[in-house]
C-alpha cells in the first residue's frame, strides 16, 4: 500500500456532493485518520491518485454520474488501490458487480458513522507487506532514524537496538496489532510507548497487565458493564477500550489469559467489536492495540494454553527486544544513568565507582534484565554511606576472577638476546640510534645510501648523526 511522504496511509473521498464529502473527511479525522483528501469532481480522481500516494479510495456510486465508469477504470489502471464502495441503492446486483472487481467492502447509504470508520480502518490493514518491506530495507541501508526522540527513554549504544527502533519506525503506522515479545524487565511498555508516540495517533495511552486476570475481572476491566450486570454494579462503568478511543491500548503478559478471554481479545482484534457486561448492544472499538509477552506462545500452543488462531491474528508484526546479557555494551550506559538517577532522587552525590564493581557488572548475566539493574543501582544508593562504591553494595553479583598470567614476569636482566645483553642496561634512545646506524653501515660496507635505505631513512639523516657524534 502506498504511503504519504509522512509515512501514513492516504484515503481519497470521492462524492460528487461536497458537503457530504467533507462531514466524512471530519468524521474520519475524529477516528485517527489524519491523511485524507477529497474530490467532489469525479473528473479530478485520476489526476489527483497521479500526484498522490493514494492507498484507499471511497467513492460513491451515483446514477446520474460516471462514477461506475471511474470504478472500473481505477481497478483497471490501478490495482494496487484498495476501494470501497458507498450507494444509496441496495441493488444486489451492482453489489455483486462492485465485489467482483475486487471493491473490498461495499456499504449501502446512509452509512452509520461508526461502520463507516471502520471499515476505513479494516480496508487500510490489506497493505502491501512488499511495501512494509522496501520501506524497513531503506531504513536500514541509509541507517535511518527518524523519530529518535520516541525512543529517548530507552537508553542504548546496542546496534541491535538501533536496528530493533528502525523496524519499529516501519511498523508503528500500520493499523494491525503489534507484539512484542522478550523477557522480563527488557523494556517491553516502553517500546509500547514509542509506537504509540510515531503512529500519530491522538487518543491516549493506556495501558494494563492481564496477568492473573479471571474472565470476569478481565471483560469488565476492558470492556466495561451496564448498571445491575451483576451485585454491586450500581453504574454504567467504561472500560479500557473505550477509555483508549482512538488512541492506543496496551496489553501486558497476554500469555497468561485464559481461553475465555483470549475468545473476546481475538473478536476484539478481528472485528474491533466487543461487549460491556450484561449488554446485548455490540460496541466498536477503533484503538491501536499494542500487545506483549515474556512467554513462548509457540510452546503454550502445543500445550494446548494459547489459541493458534488468536496467535497468527498477532504475528503481523513482531518486536523482539533481546535481554540484557545480549548486548553487554549498555550495561555501562544504564549503570552511569540509573546511578546519577537515583543519587538525584536521594539528595546524594554521585559515589566514584571501584573498577572490580565495573567488571563484575560487566560479566553479570543480570536475569531480571533492566529493570534488575535499576532496582539494584536504586537501592546501593539508598544504602551508600560515602565513600567508593563497590562490590559490597551489590550483594550476590560475584566477584570476577582476574586472568592469571601464564608464566612469571621477566626482568630486563633475564633477557639474553635483546639490548640488555648488549649494553648491559636498558639503552637510551640515541644509544639504539647510533648502533643501528652503526651495523647498516657494516652491512653496506660503509655506503651511506645503501644504509639509509635499509633504515628508511635519507642519507643526509645519517650523515648529520655522524656528525654531530664527530664521526
Amino acid at each position: 500500500m502506498a504511503l504519504s511522504p509522512d509515512g501514513q496511509s492516504t484515503v481519497l473521498l470521492v462524492d460528487d456532493d461536497s458537503e457530504e464529502v467533507e462531514r466524512t473527511r471530519l468524521l474520519l479525522l475524529d477516528a485517527g485518520i489524519s491523511n485524507v483528501l477529497t474530490i467532489a469532481d469525479s473528473r479530478n480522481v485520476i489526476p489527483s491518485i497521479e500526484q498522490n500516494a493514494v492507498s484507499l479510495v471511497v467513492l460513491t456510486l451515483t446514477p446520474d454520474s460516471n462514477s461506475a465508469d471511474l470504478l472500473a477504470l481505477i481497478r483497471r489502471d490501478f490495482p494496487h488501490i484498495t476501494v470501497i464502495v458507498e450507494n444509496a441503492s441496495a441493488n444486489v446486483e451492482t453489489a455483486v458487480n462492485c465485489m467482483k472487481s475486487g471493491v473490498i467492502d461495499y456499504l449501502i447509504k446512509p452509512v452509520e458513522p461508526e461502520r463507516l470508520a471502520l471499515a476505513v480502518k479494516n480496508a487500510l490493514d490489506f497493505h502491501d507487506p512488499k511495501q512494509e518491506v522496501s520501506s524497513l530495507k531503506e531504513y536500514l541501508l541509509n541507517d535511518r532514524l527518524e523519530h529518535a526522540e520516541a525512543f529517548a527513554e530507552i537508553k542504548t549504544i546496542s546496534r541491535k537496538m538501533r536496528s530493533i527502533f528502525q523496524y519499529t519506525e516501519v511498523v508503528a503506522r500500520s493499523p494491525q496489532p503489534v507484539l512484542i515479545t522478550g523477557e522480563t524487565g527488557v523494556g517491553k511498555e516502553l517500546f509500547a510507548q514509542a509506537i504509540h508516540r510515531i503512529s500519530g495517533v491522538r487518543g491516549m495511552f493506556v495501558s494494563i497487565n492481564v496477568a492473573g486476570l479471571d474472565d470476569a475481572m478481565f471483560s469488565d476491566t476492558l470492556f466495561g458493564h451496564k448498571k445491575g450486570a451483576f451485585t454491586g454494579a450500581d453504574q454504567i462503568r467504561d472500560g479500557l477500550v473505550c477509555k483508549a478511543g482512538i488512541g492506543t491500548l496496551f496489553l501486558d503478559e497476554i500469555g497468561d489469559l485464559n481461553e475465555l478471554s483470549q475468545v473476546k481479545l481475538l473478536r476484539l482484534l478481528q472485528e474491533h467489536e466487543y461487549y460491556p457486561v450484561g449488554s446485548d448492544h455490540v460496541k466498536t472499538s477503533t484503538a491501536r492495540i499494542i500487545l506483549a509477552t515474556n512467554v513462548d506462545l509457540p510452546a503454550r500452543i502445543k500445550e494446548g494454553r494459547f489459541r493458534r488462531d488468536l496467535y497468527f491474528r498477532l504475528c503481523t508484526h513482531q518486536i523482539h527486544i533481546p535481554a540484557l546479557r545480549e548486548r553487554p555494551e549498555d550495561i555501562p550506559l544504564l549503570f552511569d544513568t540509573f546511578i546519577e538517577e537515583a543519587a538525584r532522587h536521594f539528595g546524594k552525590s554521585v559515589p566514584a565507582v571501584s573498577l572490580e564493581l565495573k567488571a563484575a557488572l560487566a560479566e553479570y548475566s543480570f536475569p531480571g534484565n533492566v529493570r534488575e539493574l535499576q532496582a539494584r543501582v536504586s537501592d546501593a544508593i539508598a544504602r551508600h554511606d560515602g565513600g567508593e562504591m563497590s562490590l559490597e553494595n551489590f550483594p550476590g553479583i560475584p566477584a570476577v576472577t582476574p586472568p592469571q598470567p601464564s608464566s612469571p614476569k621477566k626482568s630486563p636482566a633475564d633477557d639474553t638476546t635483546g639490548m640488555y645483553s648488549l649494553f648491559g642496561r636498558l639503552p637510551t634512545f640515541r644509544e639504539i640510534e647510533d648502533y643501528l646506524i652503526g651495523e647498516a653501515l657494516k652491512v653496506s660496507d660503509g655506503n651511506f645510501a645503501a644504509a639509509a635505505s635499509i633504515l628508511g631513512v635519507t642519507r643526509q639523516t645519517i650523515s648529520k648523526r655522524l656528525k654531530s657524534t664527530g664521526r
